[in-house]
């Protein structure tokens, strides 16, 4: 059976991101706006769009994906849906780890390819 990963948007233009065991994401899209369960994140959101999905057969793969992606900001998933390459790399680096060149402190760089733990 299939595990997918869904992105959903929501009413007041919130992102859900979430998983679904069956064959079509759209089922649990369904249950999301039927409004099945009055505690859920998007019971107050609704309705709610698709606005990507993705399945996967390994089910460790498909947890580690929506647990990556639910720590993505908003601008970070809006790229991804996009399919904006480019702008999810730019994204992706790092605000608050030091650059390569400021690591001297704490790494040496052995070889360019491979970094080591170690006094400067």
């Amino acid at each position: 059976m299939l595990v997918w990963v869904y992105l959903l948007e929501c009413a007041d233009g919130r992102f859900y991101v979430g998983s679904h065991r069956g064959r079509d994401p759209e089922d649990r899209v369904a249950e999301h706006n039927a409004g099945l369960f009055p505690k859920a994140w998007t019971f107050r959101r609704r309705p709610v769009r698709l606005v990507w999905a993705g399945d996967f057969e390994d089910p460790s793969e498909a947890v580690a994906f929506e647990r990556q992606m639910k720590g993505w900001t908003r601008a970070k998933k809006i790229a991804f849906v996009n399919r904006d390459w480019d702008g999810l790399k730019a994204l992706s680096v790092s605000v608050s780890a030091p650059a390569l060149h400021e690591r001297g402190r704490f790494y040496r760089l052995t070889h360019p390819d491979n970094l080591t733990e170690g006094p400067s």
